[in-house]
């Protein structure tokens, strides 16, 4: 009869330190609100760039959570999905795009788009997470007012966090909550707890070569008058060698 007792006792004691861990580290959101880890650096030079994000977390406090940035890029550059896939298994990250990607149309034919980059599923939670993007600036726009190159800033991702016992309304209640992709494969939406920014994080802007646009007129009058020139050259030694 005592023996009952006891386990019973026992297993109430530990669902309730369980409850009340969950809690806590639930509860420790609220201040790790308060800073930013996320910070985003730029390698390499010219139109093909990497941009690199590294994740500062606490494994005590964030323990369970899944990890997931929010890069929005703005259409002065790409990232080539055919790339993405055969660096897929070289990391430990995810990439879901929110659109399909032309890569050969110029910057001001295109618009900006979204990348969800999810962090592969570990234990425990590593105190450092870093991805590393190839991204590719695209064509500008030529310019007629002596510009020779333009600017395209990106802005540091938005990190989410998620664990399923900490959706209820009453524990991110003073968070920001925001709706996004469950998982890489984009089969639901799920809810997710945004951390703001730094205000000392900016944007980091990368510079890319502009034409020249009065520039435009005599190029293409060059590039047709040398077809021209080529196209009698061509036909001209097909009549005198009867090439068939």
């Amino acid at each position: 009869m005592y023996f009952g007792r006891f386990c019973v006792f026992a297993c109430i004691s530990s669902c309730y330190c369980s409850f009340e861990k969950d809690e806590n580290s639930c509860g420790l959101l609220t201040k790790f609100l308060e800073t930013s880890p996320v910070s985003l650096a730029i390698n390499k030079y010219g139109f093909h760039r990497d941009v690199v994000i590294t994740v500062e977390l606490s494994p005590d406090a964030l323990s369970g959570f899944r990890v997931l940035l929010v890069q929005r890029w703005p259409r002065g550059i790409y990232v080539d999905p055919y790339q993405l896939a055969s660096l897929r298994n070289q990391g430990d990250w995810e990439i879901l795009l929110d659109s399909s990607i032309d890569l050969e149309v110029p910057a001001h034919k295109t618009s900006g788009f979204v990348s969800y980059v999810y962090s592969t599923p570990e234990e425990p939670t590593p105190s450092q997470l870093t991805v590393t993007i190839p991204v590719h600036g695209r064509y500008q726009k030529p310019s007629c007012d002596e510009k020779t190159f333009t600017s395209v800033d990106i802005e540091p991702p938005e990190l989410l966090l998620r664990r399923e016992n900490c959706m209820q309304s009453d524990t991110v209640s003073p968070l920001t909550v925001v709706d996004a992709p469950c998982t890489p494969n984009n089969s639901s939406i799920c809810t997710w707890v945004k951390l703001q920014h730094h205000k000392d994080q900016g944007p980091v802007s990368l510079q890319f070569p502009v034409g020249d646009g009065s520039l435009v007129l005599s190029v293409c009058a060059g590039t047709l008058l040398v077809t021209m020139i080529c196209c009698l050259a061509l036909s001209k030694y097909i009549w005198e060698h009867r090439v068939i």
